[in-house]
């Protein structure tokens, strides 16, 4: 038999019908929408970027309100976390938009990345028409879609540090999430929690429902200290436990399993999925768990899930196979120790860049760099580049890995005959696809 694309009376089964705006609304958020959009225009003509951001600061400046405009009236999934948002939104949205075929215009997603109120505002302003909306959500500002937005689903991925000059301590972020579901009870959306992670599951706690995935990780230094009461968490089999209160690690509704280069899937039937997916890494595959979940939420059927999940090959530029001169590079994004915990394993190159940088995008204070196992390069051909590079150079030197210190991006890839990986935090990592002729 045929597998269903979706579940019957589901949410992408039928579109509900939008709540007309009063006429005055509609015209100060036309006048708002047209305004961002010629500013847009003209930021990408300037090569300034995607100019999302600025087209939504414009609108916001003269509708106050687009931003909770342009939310109402839609089935909203949102995604949120420290890593891993961009290409999970990614996987989600293709999840239904195969679901959906010919009526894939219902759908509008934030692709390029744009996550805090001024790019989604961007982004939905450019579908009014659209019922479902997949957006990637800024950590910061989850407290306001979820009590704007009202999201029926909200996936949290994981709770790390990243740049902490803007998120600061992140058990306040925590702390944000959890006071933002219990507010909006009893209406709070099924949370789509990470099981392995002591923050979200206390965030998660208000919650009326939640689907626990285990996404197989490794990353646990963050997560040393429980948030409820402050004890120190026990370890044991992979499992976390707080001898001080009842929090402790939930059993997961759907496990990611197996050895590293075939892992499935199973799902909260038992079935084992293989992902099949054209996205590198293991932490790719928890991705795709977590969109799984949020997939069937909204009622597609999992087989249709995986299907659109499999177009996903390079979101918003990671993973990307780039050109510079004579040399072919691929593009990886990792903006913290977290990040870069999952990055490093997944590079097979002999020569590996690592470009650093510390403006206000990629965070300013980079100590971050001795939480980073770099000693697993030894033997490799490595380059470090960009503004930090010296930074990088002296922590490379302690890790005992040979290096040179390349500064300037282009020269640092310019004459290598094989192929290369490069990992990069945000700034050097959009200056990279730029230099590419893969993004603006």
């Amino acid at each position: 038999m045929a597998e269903l694309a979706h579940e019957p009376g589901s949410a992408v089964e039928t579109a509900p019908a939008r709540r007309r705006m009063p006429l005055r609304e509609r015209l100060r958020l036309g006048a708002a929408t047209t305004a961002g959009r010629v500013v847009g225009v003209a930021s990408r003509a300037a090569r300034r970027g995607s100019g999302a951001s600025i087209q939504g600061q414009v609108m916001v400046r003269i509708d106050p309100d687009a931003f909770d405009k342009l939310l109402r009236g839609r089935t909203i999934a949102a995604v949120t976390g420290t890593n891993g948002k961009t290409t999970t939104t990614h996987l989600l949205a293709e999840a239904v938009r195969a679901s959906l075929g010919h009526q894939a215009g219902r759908l509008v997603t934030n692709a390029d990345g744009a996550n805090l109120d001024y790019g989604i505002a961007s982004a939905l302003s450019t579908a009014p028409k659209a019922d479902l909306a997949v957006l990637e959500t800024d950590e910061r500002i989850v407290p306001a879609l979820v009590r704007k937005g009202r999201p029926r689903v909200l996936v949290l991925l994981n709770l790390s540090r990243d740049q902490m000059d803007r998120h600061h301590e992140i058990k306040g972020v925590a702390r944000s999430w959890r006071e933002a579901i219990a507010a909006v009870a009893p209406d709070e959306p099924v949370v789509i929690g990470n099981a392995q992670d002591p923050l979200v599951v206390w965030a998660a706690e208000p919650a009326r429902r939640v689907i626990w995935i285990d996404p197989a990780g490794h990353w646990t230094a963050d997560a040393a200290l429980c948030p409820s009461c402050g004890t120190v968490l026990t370890r044991s089999d992979s499992r976390w436990d707080c001898p001080g209160c009842p929090l402790t690690q939930p059993t997961a509704d759907i496990v990611v399993s197996g050895e590293p280069d075939a892992l499935v899937i199973i799902d909260a039937d038992g079935r084992t999925w293989e992902p099949q997916l054209n996205v590198p890494g293991r932490f790719n595959v928890g991705n795709a768990a977590f969109a799984l979940a949020a997939a069937r939420e909204l009622g597609v059927h999992p087989g249709t899930a995986f299907t659109g999940m499999r177009r996903v090959t390079s979101p918003a530029g990671r993973f990307a196979q780039a050109q510079f001169g004579e040399t072919r590079a691929r593009l990886v994004l990792a903006k913290n120790p977290a990040g870069w915990a999952e990055a490093l394993p997944v590079c097979a190159t002999q020569t590996i860049v690592l470009a650093i940088d510390s403006v206000a995008a990629d965070g300013r204070d980079v100590s971050w760099l001795w939480d980073v196992e770099y000693e697993q390069l030894a033997g490799r051909t490595v380059i470090a580049t960009g503004p930090r590079a010296q930074d990088l150079a002296v922590r490379l030197s302690y890790a005992g890995v040979e290096h040179r210190t390349i500064p300037d991006l282009a020269a640092a890839l310019s004459g290598h005959p094989d192929p290369v990986d490069v990992i990069a935090t945000y700034t050097p990592f959009q200056r990279l696809r730029r230099m590419a002729g893969l993004g603006r």
